[in-house]
């Protein structure tokens, strides 16, 4: 929070003018506030102010003025502060902001909210930080002297002083050489030497704001890989693009679009634009941060969820700033202020992470094409398994579609395999038949890579004696066990409680576990094969700030050669022994309610398939199956992602499904499920009004009940999406208005990417 004396306050005066309040508060509308007409230009469009609201005070954001109101001026609360001298939104983000408001009807103090990082939200001044440094005091002036050239006799004068103390005749001799970085300086020397100095006049410190831009100067351009073919294409296509434009780098698991992207990335720097690349997980960012430096020195920043208030409020103001060259960010990054814009990426772009499910449910990657475009830079999708939005637009030409169809280097493409588990005497889980694979591939000194997608032991105990299974009673959902933590988990709320072996119900003790996790698979392969280390990657065996990247370095250098895991594995990491990729439980996304099921089972069989051969080792992959005659199945393994893909979309087409039809989820929640639907009933009366839109529901989601609320939803479906965005709009003034609606938790979600 900043102190009184560092906000400009508004003086009573009885000449007043009013401002347009944006509120962090769950309603579509703008609050007034007086101020003294004499400060009205001082309250630019974008700036923050303190205000009060009822009892509290809140921070919001001014979207506009006048001099004058149609209502009592009594009525009107007076603006406690000015926090901004100038707009902490500027124009294009203000837009942005009511674009997002508008297109996710989302209340635009809460879009102002969801594009801040929290010290911003409350109230932090985010003027640009200045940099201390430590300079030599030439002379015998002392430090308020400035810095006169020095003579000999001078220097000398000061090296008899400072006999006695080597260190401080040390740090003396390098400010003679040039001032060093404050912060720099205290890593080489401790503070006393520093402080020594200072006393003897020798040294002083002075703060610098840097020079916008400057950040080109510490470029070092490191070695550059000569592209292939299809790779200088892509590079000499987005190169050629200095406006919008929306690129589709549609590559095959190893074909190298790291390299693209770091070869249009090096033309954009040069010119001194910033680049903003988004990444889906956490655990990409360090290794793409450390490929990033390799080739471009220290003008890298990053941003995630992991950093602390103070990190992000530094990358924050960096870009804003034009102190930064390139970030690289999570989903949220796609909201940063960029001083001079030059070029967006979006790397994995059809990634679920990209989603937000909760508050403001943007999907980052839409957000960047309309950034891309407000500020007339290139767009660059990047992927091996293009989304079903993206394909259709690249496929009708509203993006250009670039392939890279070779892998990089020597590097050749795995084979896939289907592996029938009928009539097949499964070891927790795993074939006979693969369990011999596995053991080849480790004599040869291979690293071998296992999927499930469930972490824990297994995700149900069940009582043998009476058939009781042990659930969460908050989301009638049965309890995963963890023997590791030797507890059973509601992986919905989360909710624990000890393991104990015996029925709740019964007080059997013949209990048993039905299902597969993570923990399980990694208890098999290391009785199995005592001889190789065998590692969990999941969210469990994750936790911490460096805990799974330092796995991944220890993958890498070949510390482990079993590899188990959950879908963390499958994020574009690069294992280079991996020769062996084996998916377990397949089917469990053939007979999946969510239309979107078979489009996800293909890009996450193709993922990870892509961590199998990527060296010179050639690579298999096998898919354990009781349905290896589904066509789905064959068309995926015989034929491709890119034959899969197109196919599919053929089938939404003719379904009438996303992304050929717009389709926006009313997500409602309650104990009680008598208001739930009394609540939805009025909105589908709301919808029956617009003849251009079709709706199911209410049907319960994916996840019926979760932390003791039922959860249903409602899609509306257009041919048109403004149409769509338009109706919406109204059903949500009339459902906002309803007398149930404060009682309820409810939600609209446009173009969900799920229905759990």
């Amino acid at each position: 929070m900043p102190t009184d004396n560092t906000l400009i306050q508004a003086p009573a005066q009885t000449d007043q003018a009013y401002i347009q309040v944006a509120l962090s508060v769950p309603v579509h509308r703008m609050f007034d506030y007086s101020i003294a007409a004499s400060d009205l230009p001082k309250y630019h469009i974008g700036c923050r102010v303190r205000v009060p609201f009822g009892a509290k005070t809140k921070i919001g954001i001014i979207v506009g003025a006048t001099r004058s109101i149609d209502y009592d001026a009594k009525k009107v609360k007076a603006v406690d502060a000015l926090i901004d001298d100038a707009p902490i939104f500027d124009e294009h983000r203000l837009a942005l902001a009511q674009w997002l408001s508008r297109f996710y009807i989302y209340p635009l103090g809460d879009v102002f909210a969801a594009m801040n990082p929290k010290l911003i939200r409350t109230g932090t001044i985010a003027t640009q930080d200045s940099i201390a440094f430590l300079s030599a005091s030439r002379g015998q002036e002392g430090q308020n002297a400035g810095k006169p050239e020095s003579t000999q006799a001078e220097y000398s004068l000061a090296l008899d002083s400072l006999q006695r103390s080597k260190k401080q005749t040390a740090l003396y001799e390098q400010l003679c050489n040039g001032d060093l970085l404050l912060d720099e300086a205290k890593k080489a020397f401790s503070s006393a030497v520093i402080k020594g100095l200072i006393e003897k006049e020798l040294a002083y410190t002075f703060e610098h704001i840097p020079e916008a831009g400057k950040w080109k100067n510490a470029i070092s351009f490191g070695t550059k890989k000569r592209a292939n073919p299809e790779q200088s294409i892509a590079i000499a296509s987005i190169n050629q693009a200095q406006s919008y434009s929306s690129f589709l780098l549609e590559g095959v698991t190893g074909s190298g679009k790291t390299e693209v992207y770091l070869q249009v990335i090096e033309e954009v720097v040069q010119r001194g634009k910033q680049v903003l690349i988004l990444v889906p997980e956490i655990g990409l960012t360090p290794q793409t941060l450390k490929r990033f430096e390799q080739r471009f020195g220290d003008i890298v920043s990053v941003w995630h969820s992991s950093l602390t208030d103070n990190e992000r409020l530094k990358v924050f103001k960096d870009a804003k700033y034009h102190q930064t060259g390139i970030i690289i960010g999570t989903r949220s990054a796609v909201f940063l202020p960029l001083a001079e814009p030059g070029m967006i990426i979006v790397d994995e772009e059809h990634d679920e992470s990209f989603k937000q499910q909760d508050g403001l449910r943007y999907h980052a990657r839409d957000v960047a094409a309309y950034r891309a475009w407000q500020h007339n830079i290139p767009l660059v999708l990047g992927t091996a398994t293009p989304s079903l939005e993206s394909l259709h637009n690249a496929l009708s030409n509203k993006y250009r579609h670039l392939t890279l169809q070779q892998r990089a280097g020597n590097a050749s493409m795995p084979t896939q395999h289907l592996v029938d588990l009928t009539s097949q005497p499964l070891e927790s889980g795993i074939a006979p038949s693969m369990l011999s694979r596995i053991e080849h591939q480790l004599e040869a000194g291979n690293q071998v890579l296992i999927y499930v997608n469930r972490r824990g032991y297994a995700p149900a105990l069940i009582c043998q004696q009476c058939g009781h299974v042990e659930s969460c009673d908050d989301c009638n959902n049965p309890y995963t066990l963890h023997l590791s933590a030797n507890n059973l988990q509601c992986h919905r709320c989360g909710q624990f409680h000890p393991y104990v072996p015996k029925c709740k119900e019964c007080h059997s003790q013949n209990v048993t576990t039905q299902g597969l996790g993570t923990e399980q698979i990694q208890s098999l392969l290391s009785s199995r094969f005592p001889d190789y280390s065998c590692v969990r990657i999941d969210s469990d065996s994750t936790r911490g700030k460096r805990k799974l990247n330092e796995l991944l370095d220890e993958i890498n250098q070949n510390k482990h050669q079993i590899l188990v895991g959950t879908q963390i594995l499958s994020k574009g990491h690069h294992f280079p022994n991996v020769t062996l990729a084996l998916i377990l439980n397949v089917d469990s996304f053939l007979f999946s309610a969510d239309y979107r099921a078979p489009e996800k089972l293909a890009q996450l069989v193709t993922q990870l398939s892509g961590r199998a051969g990527r060296a010179e080792k050639p690579g298999e992959v096998w898919l354990q199956s009781y349905q290896v005659g589904h066509p789905l199945l064959q068309d995926l393994v015989n034929n491709g992602y890119s034959h899969f893909a197109r196919s599919l979309l053929q089938e939404r087409i003719a379904a009438g499904l996303p992304p050929i039809e717009w389709q926006i989820a009313l997500r409602v929640e309650h104990e009680q499920q008598n208001l739930i639907f009394e609540f939805m009933q009025y909105a589908n009366q709301l919808l029956e009004q617009f003849q251009q839109i079709k709706f199911i529901g209410p049907f319960p989601a994916g996840v019926e009940k979760k932390q003791g609320r039922y959860r249903f939803i409602t899609i509306a479906q257009s041919t048109r999406s403004k149409y769509a965005n338009e109706a919406m709009w109204q059903v949500h003034e009339a459902l906002s208005k309803h007398a149930l609606q404060a009682k309820l938790r409810w939600a609209i979600d446009v173009m969900p990417s799920d229905f759990s």
